[in-house]
């Protein structure tokens, strides 16, 4: 049983045993949301659909809706009065029990401390595409996302405006895709923020260049290895890395110390060597700790000096003060 569970922080396909109980319904719902109390509607026009009824053990054949290939609508409790749910476009697409990509997104400006991964990346070698596979590292300017996917699809050029107007216009021509719930702000604001050279990317801006571009994306989450797949099932595809707070570009390289114009960045989907090695060179980069946790991180607000723990922290101190400024603690 195959459906569609679209939250306030994407679209999600997932996949359910013959057999799936309300209960297992209940816990993807969780995980793909991250709400723990919810309503839900299903079909079209949408209707209400009931599971705080039902016990946990009952199987959802005994509902009395056909869920295979149904999309169900998901908002915290009271707040489908709000805004007309976004009816037939995914915004991510996760496979593997994976659940979405849900990176910071401050409105800030955030500096990385150095770390001598950056400087000494690790690589590894393919016999079978004769050459080494490496990570391109991004420089923290803000704009790592986006300079990550023009990494991969336009390498040597410097798009960063471009993508962020595609991403924006984009939004703006899909408003029932593209609603004020799934970004988490009126449709107009969001678009000028994400047009800002300060504001970070993140699903939904890899969601949109993936389909623009025609190409599935890749992120690998160095936090626990999981992959998150954007425009999935295109025949051809890009990685991405991202370690909490950044976004690097896997390539694979001719020799040692070949320079990046002659990277490979694109890859056949159905190569799945290249996988295998990408996910190899995640697990030594999350082995030297190249991985940023922004629940435990300590920041230095740059303006007022003042030292706080996690992305929360961060984004306290700027609903308090204004200031939007920090830098990582080494």
């Amino acid at each position: 049983m195959r459906l569609r569970i679209r939250g306030p922080s994407g679209q999600f396909t997932v996949t359910l045993s013959e057999d799936a109980t309300f209960g297992d319904l209940r816990n993807e719902i969780v995980d793909k949301t991250g709400l723990v109390t919810y309503d839900v509607k299903y079909g079209y026009p949408p209707k209400p659909l009931s599971l705080d009824r039902t016990e946990t053990y009952q199987k959802l054949t005994e509902l009395g809706v056909q869920l295979d290939r149904e999309q169900l609508i998901i908002a915290a409790k009271d707040s489908f009065e709000t805004e007309p749910p976004a009816e037939k476009q995914d915004v991510s697409t996760t496979t593997s029990s994976t659940s979405t990509v849900r990176p910071p997104s401050p409105k800030s400006s955030l500096s990385r401390k150095q770390n001598p991964v950056a400087e000494d990346t690790p690589k590894v070698p393919s016999l079978e595409h004769d050459g080494i596979f490496v990570l391109r590292v991004m420089p923290d300017d803000n704009s790592c996302l986006f300079r990550a996917i023009s990494t991969a699809l336009l390498p040597g050029a410097d798009t960063m405006v471009e993508l962020r107007s595609t991403v924006a216009e984009t939004i703006q021509s899909n408003p029932d895709v593209y609603s004020s719930a799934i970004l988490e702000q009126p449709r107009d604001d969001y678009c000028r923020w994400i047009k800002d050279e300060t504001s970070w990317g993140g699903a939904i801006e890899m969601s949109i260049l993936s389909k623009h571009f025609d190409i599935e994306i890749c992120s690998i989450d160095l936090g626990n290895l999981r992959i998150d797949r954007f425009n999935e099932g295109q025949s051809r595809r890009c990685f991405l890395v991202y370690s909490g707070i950044h976004y690097d570009t896997i390539a694979l390289s001719p020799g040692d110390n070949a320079s990046p114009e002659f990277d490979t960045t694109v890859f056949d989907a159905s190569d799945s060597v290249v996988l295998e090695k990408a996910l190899v060179l995640c697990r030594i980069l999350q082995e030297r700790n190249y991985y940023t946790d922004v629940a435990a991180f300590r920041l230095h607000c740059n303006t007022c000096s003042a030292i706080l723990t996690g992305e929360k922290g961060a984004k306290e101190h700027t609903s308090r003060t204004g200031h939007t400024d920090f830098s990582q603690v080494a």
